[in-house]
Formats: C-alpha cells, structure tokens, sequence
C-alpha cells in the first residue's frame, strides 16, 4: 500500500536537511582522510599503508554489510535503525578522535563508523520514500546525492584546513557534534513500522563473504597486480591472489543468489529477493549508479594527484580547485527538478553523463607540461553538472521500480552498487596511472645518455615493481639521497614530469571510455519522470 506523508507538516526542509547532513557524513572520511594521511600515521605511530589499510578496511565493512543493513531496517523500524547506525556511527567517530594508535583507529573508524554507515546509508533511501510524496522525491533524492557527492568535493578542502590549522582529530569531534544534532530532530521524521521477519542468516554470511573478497580484491590490485603477481608481491599458483579473489568472490554471490531463489521457492524468507534484480527499472538505476561512482571515484582519485603532486599545491589549495564542481553538483541536483520536474529521466542522465565525458576529455587535453591550476576550472564545472544531472534522478528511479515497503532492500542494492562502483574506479584508474608511469619512466630512462648506465639499471631493477607518483621536489630530494649527479637528476626529473602527464592523460582517457560505457546502460533508465501517470 503506498504511503504518502504531508512533509509540509513535519517540516519538509528539516527532514531534508537531516537526511542530505546524514549522508555528507557518511562520504566525508575517506576523502578528509585522503589528504592527510601522512599527519594522520604520524599520529598514532603508524606508517602511510596502515592508514590506507584503515581506508581499505572502512569501505570493505560498508561495502560487505549494505544488503545486511537494509534487511534489519526492515525488521526494527527504518528511522530506529537510523538512529541506532546514528549512535555506532558516533562512538565510532569518538573512538577516532581520541585514538592514541592504528588499533583503535580500525575499531573506531574502519569497523564501527562502517557498521554505522551500513545501518544509516539504507534507512535514507527509505526514509526519503517515506517523507516526500512521489513528485517530490526526484528533488529530494537529488539532494540527499549532491550531499553525498559534495563531500567528496569538499573534503580534501575540509580536511587540509582542519589538519593545516588544528588537528585531524577536529573532524571527528565535528561528526560527533552533528551525530547529536541529527539525533535530536530525528523524531521530526515519519517512520514506518518495522515488518515481521527474520534475518536470513546464512545469505548474509554469503552476501558479505562474497562481497567482502570482490571488494578487498579490488582494493589490494593496485598493491598485488590484477592478474599476474607484481614483482616480490603475494602469488597463489603463479597469479596475483587478486584474480583468485574476485574469482571465488563471484562464485560466493552466485551461490549467495542461488540460496536466496531457494528461499523464495520454498516460501520461507530472503534477505533479499532475487527478482528485484529482473526488474528493468531497479537493475538500469543500479547499473547507472555503479557507472556514476565508478567513473566519479576515478576522477576524483586522479585530479587531486594533478594538483597536490605535479603542482604541488597544499591540501588546502587543491581543495579550493576543486569547489566548482560541488557549485554545480548542487546547482543541477536541485535546480533541474525544480525548473524542470516533467523532464523525461532517460534524457536528463544521458545529458548528465554527456558533460561528464566533455569534462574528463578536457582534462585529457590540458595535462599539458606549462598547465596550471587554471586548466580544472571548465572540467570540474561539467563534472558537476554531470554529477548532479545523475544525482537528480537516479534515487527516484531506483525506489519508484518497487512498491514502498521494498525501498529499504532497494537502498541496500543501491549503496552495495556504489560502494563496488568507488572501488573498482579508484582502484582501476590507480593501477591504469601507476602502471603507463611505471612503464614511461622505465622507457625514458633506458637509453638516456644523460643517466649513467649504472643508474639505469638500478632504476629498471628498483622500480619494476611500480613507479611511485612523486613531486618534482621529492624526487630531486630522493636523487640527491642516492648521490645521483645533477646532470642526471635533471635528466630524470625531466623523464617523470613527462611520464606523470602521460599517466595522468591515459588515466582520464579511460574514465571518459568507462563513462561512454554507461550511456549503453541508460535504455533501462525510464522516460516518464518519476509521480507522473
């Protein structure tokens, strides 16, 4: 039975502005993380790679536990598991704040800030079906993403700032604060009764086992290799463990779609029904939302390595260079509802994935060795329309394809598809740029007449198993270290200012190809805008 609820009664702009805050948060730590990590391992006495296990650890609990989230909303009441995730998520970020090492810091932020999420990140897709009536929900959706989508854009500015001028540990203490403001009108938002069921005990041990290795396969490739093993890396039977992970990963979520069809078949309970997943509308919504994040998390990834290390702006400035996308992200996901809330979905996202392709195509053209700074501008600005044009429909496609009482299953879906889709794209356009860096260096390198042969080769040998992305500054730092001479520092530096472009423009090359891609997708997407008959 569909359930429409009189926002303006319980304060429309208030239950949006809890739920478009609740998921800024949930996005925010990675990216405030990003760029200060190095303060941050300094301070709990750990190294860069314990803080990236940290990363790692974080997205793989969301990740693994969405489909699991979502099903225990169902069973306790949406907006009670909202506020349960609310309260784990903010010991979680207490915990963090305080933490003295890397062991309380995974307990606090990787484990308990992912339990947290993976309660929270469902119970919005719910809740926002529950508040907003049909015709209004494409603009709220659109919102409660560009939140989302906003706190990848401006944490790195967020984070330097905070790390540049306090401490780190502020943020946390800021999640907190806001934790207890959410918690505190949370009552202003409608609920729906919890429904009787049971927990599907044995599918949630094989969606988050079968998850859980996709997911951390991804994750380790660009630290293992995709199919061979890269030099003095892991090797199961002469292969990268990665190819065994995301093989047996697969096999787990058949078997975990299998069992789940044996439930159906057998009257008894799923944790998830597998056919919402032959849904046309549910299954184009959640394709195009894997795209989005897929491409988005690869851009992301490499734009600020463009800034921070071939520049070598500040965390600060390099979040500064990136706030014209947040400006038009928010701008489209609120304004193309408003001025245009009978426009036909279908087109409105393959115009937005449209200006994503022109934005990464001008990046590829301006990763030119006098670019500065300045050469952002215009792709961030399509990148954020095209974001926003996205953001603006995808969360009403997706919930509209099912009735009401299903939009807590279907949030699991959607955040379990974006989570593998920042994944795989951040993990995908690392490996694309490290490995071009890797082999334009060596190439550059080999040969040269101004480095010694001697430096040759210790170079192929050391950096065989992938090229660090360094600054000018460091690498000279590092050459003068070694006792490399000047003439063939300068001839080196000169190699890697060459190869750090090639890098960056075969990356971006392949986020516009995986960004084409998805307009393949967009036929599953509906031309009837979302509360029209």
């Amino acid at each position: 039975m569909t359930r429409e609820v009189s926002t303006t009664q319980v304060g429309s702009g208030l239950v949006l502005a809890v739920l478009a805050c609740s998921q800024f948060l949930m996005t925010l730590d990675s990216s405030v993380m990003n760029v200060s990590m190095a303060t941050v391992a300094a301070d709990v006495g750990t190294t860069i790679t314990g803080i990236q296990t940290a990363i790692t650890l974080y997205t793989l609990v969301m990740a693994t536990l969405m489909i699991t989230g979502s099903k225990v909303g169902s069973m306790i009441g949406r907006r009670r598991a909202f506020a349960l995730g609310l309260i784990i998520y903010g010991v979680g970020s207490f915990t963090t704040a305080i933490a003295p090492n890397l062991a309380v810091l995974l307990i606090g932020w990787s484990f308990l800030e992912g339990v947290g999420a993976a309660l929270i990140m469902p119970a919005i897709v719910a809740l926002v079906a529950t508040n907003f009536s049909s015709e209004k929900r494409s603009a709220a959706y659109g919102l409660v993403a560009a939140a989302g989508a906003m706190a990848v854009a401006v944490g790195p500015l967020l984070g330097g700032a905070v790390t540049t001028f306090a401490s780190w540990r502020y943020v946390f203490v800021g999640e907190v604060v806001l934790v207890a403001l959410i918690l505190a009108v949370l009552r202003k938002v409608a609920d729906v009764p919890p429904v009787k069921s049971r927990l599907d005990g044995v599918g949630s041990v094989l969606s988050v086992v079968g998850l859980g290795m996709i997911v951390f396969g991804v994750l380790r490739s660009s630290e293992w290799g995709w199919m061979q093993a890269k030099p003095g890396g892991p090797q199961i039977l002469g292969l990268s463990p990665v190819v065994w992970l995301l093989i047996g990963g697969l096999l787990v979520v058949y078997g975990f779609l299998r069992w789940e069809t044996r439930l159906v078949d057998a009257g008894r309970e799923p944790l998830m029904d597998p056919a919402m997943l032959r849904n046309r509308q549910l299954s184009g919504g959640l394709f195009m939302f894997f795209v989005q994040f897929l491409v988005q998390a690869g851009v992301f990834f490499a734009v600020p390595l463009f800034l921070s290390v071939v520049l070598e702006l500040s965390a600060l400035e390099t979040g500064i260079r990136i706030l014209p996308l947040s400006a038009a992200l928010v701008l489209a996901a609120i304004g193309i509802p408003k001025l245009l809330p009978n426009a036909n979905p279908r087109r409105i996202v393959r115009v937005g994935l449209l200006s994503m392709i022109i934005g990464i195509l001008l990046l590829v053209a301006g990763m030119d060795p006098g670019a500065n700074a300045a050469v952002v501008m215009v792709p961030m600005l399509f990148m954020g329309f095209g974001l926003g044009s996205l953001s603006s429909q995808l969360g009403a496609v997706t919930v509209s394809s099912v009735p009401d009482e299903e939009s807590a299953e279907v949030g699991g879906l959607q955040n379990t598809a974006t989570n593998l889709g920042a994944s795989l794209g951040t993990a995908l356009i690392g490996s694309v740029l490290i490995a071009t860096l890797t082999t334009s260096v060596i190439a550059g390198i080999e040969g040269n007449p101004a480095v010694p042969m001697s430096v040759q080769q210790q170079a192929t040998t050391a950096l065989a198993s992938g090229v660090p992305f360094l600054s000018t500054t460091e690498l000279q730092n590092a050459l003068a270290a070694a006792g490399v001479s000047e003439q063939a520092t300068a001839a080196i530096v000169d190699v890697n200012s060459e190869a750090r472009l090639e890098a960056l423009r075969v990356a971006f090359a392949v986020a516009a190809l995986l960004a084409i891609a998805g307009l393949f997708g967009t036929g599953r997407v509906p031309r009837v805008p979302v509360g029209t008959d």
